[in-house]
Parts: structure tokens; C-alpha cells; sequence
């Protein structure tokens, strides 16, 4: 690749994570070396043990607890923004084919991170990786460079039945 694309998997349906997490499984097959980092997310999940067994998947976690229900704490503020500080200075030391970076609307969403600053980094970044970009509510700053945008909609979800998160196939 002489210079990457930036993909954006948003909206309120399942399945954002799971794409990406698809295109870097793609990716290993073609022996490209992945970058899979995470934010606001930091309780295990299934698909940390699956990534773990890639050696080319780089998985890097920038998260606490999910806090869908209540107001993130200063510790998230903190994990976000020494996260991303970390990316920034990790990322120059590697080469990264495709990056992944989950959650990310999110993390911008509740304002852990600088839109500014999330921005121009990816610039650099796209330079020589493909970039991937997950989470609900994308600021319009990432809508308007990314290009490629995927909207997943939520039409039906056994949740509104009850239903709660089961193993292996929502965490």
C-alpha cells in the first residue's frame, strides 16, 4: 500500500467491532502486522483472547469499564488521553500496516480525547496505514476525512426482549 484509507464503522446496530476486527483477521491472511487498540472498553472480552491469538495483531488497551450508564470518571478521562499519548509515540517505532482504533467515536463522543488532536494524527498516521475507526456518534471532523463510511442500524435486537449479553457473541 502507498498510502492508507480511513474506514468508519458507526451507528447503533451491532456488528462495528466485528468488522473490524474481520478486515484485520483479512489482513494477517495477507501478512500485513495490525495495530488493535481500544478505548472506554476495558473489562475481558471474547474477542481480546481471540486477537491475542495472532502474533501479528498488536492488541492495546486504553480502557476501564464500559460506562454506557453512567458519566465517565476522571480514570477514563486519564486511560483515553495516556492511550493515546502512548499510540502516538508507539506507533513511530513500528510499522503498522492496518490500525485499528475501537471506540474511538466513543471516546471522542464523551470528549476523552481532542478532536483536533485525534485528527491530525490520523493524517500522519494514513501516510503509510490503513486506519480503521469504530464507535457510535462520529464527530463530523472524522465523517468528512474518512473514506469509507459504514452505518450499521439497529432495526430489531433481542435486548429490547431481554435478552442480556451473552459470552462469545457480544463480549
Amino acid at each position: 500500500m502507498q498510502k492508507g484509507f480511513i474506514h468508519l464503522y458507526s451507528g447503533n446496530g451491532k456488528g462495528k467491532t466485528t468488522a473490524a476486527i474481520g478486515l484485520a483477521i483479512r489482513a494477517v491472511g495477507a501478512g500485513k502486522q495490525i495495530l488493535f487498540a481500544q478505548f472506554v472498553k476495558g473489562l475481558p472480552y471474547s474477542e481480546h483472547e481471540a486477537l491475542k491469538r495472532f502474533p501479528e495483531i498488536e492488541l492495546k488497551i486504553f480502557g476501564r469499564e464500559c460506562f454506557i450508564d453512567k458519566d465517565p470518571e476522571p480514570d477514563d478521562y486519564k486511560a483515553a488521553r495516556d492511550g493515546f499519548e502512548f499510540l502516538k509515540n508507539h506507533i513511530k517505532q513500528n510499522n503498522f500496516d492496518l490500525i485499528i482504533l475501537d471506540e474511538i467515536n466513543i471516546a471522542l463522543y464523551y470528549k476523552l480525547l481532542e478532536i483536533n488532536e485525534v485528527v491530525s494524527t490520523i493524517e500522519v498516521w494514513k501516510q503509510r496505514s490503513e486506519l480503521i475507526l469504530t464507535g457510535r456518534y462520529p464527530p463530523k471532523e472524522l465523517e468528512l476525512i474518512s473514506d469509507l463510511h459504514t452505518e450499521m442500524l439497529e432495526h430489531k435486537h433481542y435486548y429490547q426482549q431481554g435478552i442480556q449479553a451473552r459470552k462469545g457473541i457480544e463480549y
